[in-house]
Order: structure tokens, then sequence, then C-alpha cells
């Protein structure tokens, strides 16, 4: 069985830090993002197709020499193809059913349970579903009480939602599905897929899950994933190896071979690897990118910081983005310095 992990996106929302490194290999906890997809699949899953178009070749290089015990197949499309189109272009590669997974998304859903529960069903396509306090931003479905799902509702009032369910980024599909797409064009599966099985086969269903559930598409929930995982594993902080901390550090996650001078403090921050933080400096809410140096008595508060760039001396900067290198061309043009919440 085969599992597509879609990767070809630039994150946009993630730069500057994605301007280096395709998104899915961001770190988390040291481990890239993919990674954690990859270890949720089922043994039944052999074979992994990553939908890949930004950064293919780092994707490449990784899983070159990563062990996971399945097959990789890095499919570069020849050009962005959304999720829709991603799936159509590795129809090849697949046999008749098959999962599909934003690589973006950090949850607690058991796959093995959610494919018991569409075989059960005898469903066409089964997509994970996840509640939300705060439906009028998120499109949420329509569901009967045996999980069957009727209509899509973008962004309804909170009085007129038929529930409070999203889509939570994994799908169980048949094969069947792949003849409602057409080849080359970027297409959403979500918007134009999705709605036409629901209309013709009225087996389309909702697996909904608990736990955990964080979409990794922004700074601060890069942050907020850290500090949830801290939580989960009862730490204070993650560390890799060849650390040498003469500071003080709180709820934070640093890389490898990273520098830490004497009275720095360093909190609820991601710190990635080959960084230096010299003497004096302060950090909070923060990410510092591979390879950089923040120099003494900085105070850096809700700012991230690209790979290979340098915070002077007694800089004191909140809520901003550094990046002072050539933006990749193929990267969208968007403006450089938004703000850590956006």
């Amino acid at each position: 069985m085969e599992a597509i992990i879609l990767s070809g996106g630039f994150g946009t929302r993630l730069r500057p830090l994605t301007y280096t490194r395709a998104k899915s290999l961001l770190p988390i906890m040291n481990k890239p993002m993919v990674s954690y997809l990859i270890e949720m699949l089922p043994d039944s899953v052999d074979t992994v197709i990553l939908a890949a178009n930004y950064k293919k070749i780092q994707l490449e290089e990784y899983f070159e020499t990563s062990n996971t015990n399945k097959t990789i197949i890095v499919n570069d499309e020849p050009k962005p193809l959304g999720t829709g189109g991603a799936v159509k272009f590795a129809e090849k590669y697949l046999s008749d059913e098959f999962f599909v997974l934003n690589s973006d998304i950090i949850c607690s859903l058991n796959l093995s349970d959610m494919m018991t529960f569409h075989r059960k069903h005898d469903a066409v396509s089964t997509i994970s579903l996840w509640p939300v306090e705060n439906v009028s931003e998120f499109g949420v479905v329509e569901i009967q009480k045996n999980g069957n799902i009727t209509k899509f509702v973008e962004k309804p009032k909170q009085e007129d939602a038929p529930s409070n369910l999203i889509n939570a980024g994994a799908y169980f599909l048949e094969s069947s599905i792949l003849d409602y797409i057409e080849n080359g064009r970027l297409i959403s599966m979500e918007k134009e897929i999705f709605p036409q099985i629901i209309t013709d086969t009225e087996s389309f269903y909702g697996y909904q899950f608990k736990g955990y559930w964080m979409d990794i598409g922004r700074i601060r929930s890069y942050l907020d994933i850290h500090q949830d995982l801290l939580i989960k594993q009862n730490k204070n902080n993650h560390f890799g190896n060849n650390i040498v901390n003469n500071g003080i550090v709180n709820k934070t996650t640093v890389g490898n071979d990273v520098v830490i001078g004497k009275n720095s403090k360093i909190e609820k921050s991601i710190i990635l690897d080959n960084a230096i933080i010299e003497d004096d400096a302060i950090i909070s809410n923060s990410v510092i990118g591979e390879n950089c140096t923040v120099c003494s008595k900085s105070q850096l508060s809700w700012v991230v910081v690209g790979d290979n760039e340098q915070i002077s001396a007694n800089t004191i900067e909140e809520n901003k983005s550094f990046w002072t290198q050539e933006i990749p061309k193929e990267f969208p043009k968007k403006q450089i310095g938004n703000v850590i919440g956006e």
C-alpha cells in the first residue's frame, strides 16, 4: 500500500525559514517534520510518495541517508499541482487504496483505525476530522451520525454551522477517485474533487479522532508545537548533541552544535543547528535559524531569524523577521518582514 505526502508547497507563511529548506524538512524537536508523518503510517504502507516541487533535491538527499524501512519516491512535479493534481501525478505508483497526508500537520491520528473505519463503511473516500471552537475561520462538514459527510460549508457563521468539525488533512482513498481528476493542472482535492464524490457516490465519510492536532503553517504554530511536545514529553528543554551552554535555558528546543554564551537567557524558543548565541543575549518566543549568530547583549522577542544571518550586538527587536540575503528566484514574491503572528 502507498501513502502520498504532499510536500510541494513553498511554506510562504514560514518564511524566511523556508527560503533555505523544503517546508517538510523544517525540524520539530530536531527531527524533520515529514519524519513524524512517516512514523504515523501503518506497517501495511510500504511505499511513500513525496509530491515535491520546491527544494525537491533536498528531499532526495535527506532520504538517501535516512532509514525509514519504506520505499521512498520523490515525485518531481513539473509545476505546482495542488492537492488533487499531485495525487493524479502519482497515479502510476498507486494501487487500489492509499493514504494522502498534508506534510504540515502534526497530530495524534491513528491511521490504522481510520483505515478500519473506511473499510467497515465500504467508503470511497474517508477524511480525518478535528473539532474547532471558531468555525467561521474554516470549512466545516455537514455529517450524519454514521460518519457520512453530505456537504462542506465554507467559513459559516457560528449559528449557521452544521458542525464544528473541519478537514484535518489526512485522507484514505479508493483508486476510483482518480477518474475525477484531470491530468496536468492545479486542482484542489478539497474544493473540486470531494464535493463531486459526495454527490456521485454518497459514500464519503469522516473519521473524527481525539488527542491533539496542529497545522504547522505559521511561525506561531511552529513555536506552539514545540511547547506542546515539551509538555507531552514532560521535558523542560530538548537539547541536541554537542551543546555548549553557559546561559539559562527554559522551555526551549536547541539543535546540534549550538553555543550559548555566559549570562544569556533563552525562553520558549527554537535554536536550530550550529547557531551561536553570544554573552548576555536575551531571546524569548523566537526562532533562530541554522548557522546564525546572535551577538552579545541583543534582546529578541517574537522574532524569527533566517538561516546564515547575523544579529548585531545590542540589537533590540520585537515581532520581526530577519532576512538580508537573496530570496530564491522560484519562491513566490511576498513581503519580507512579516510579523511573527501572521
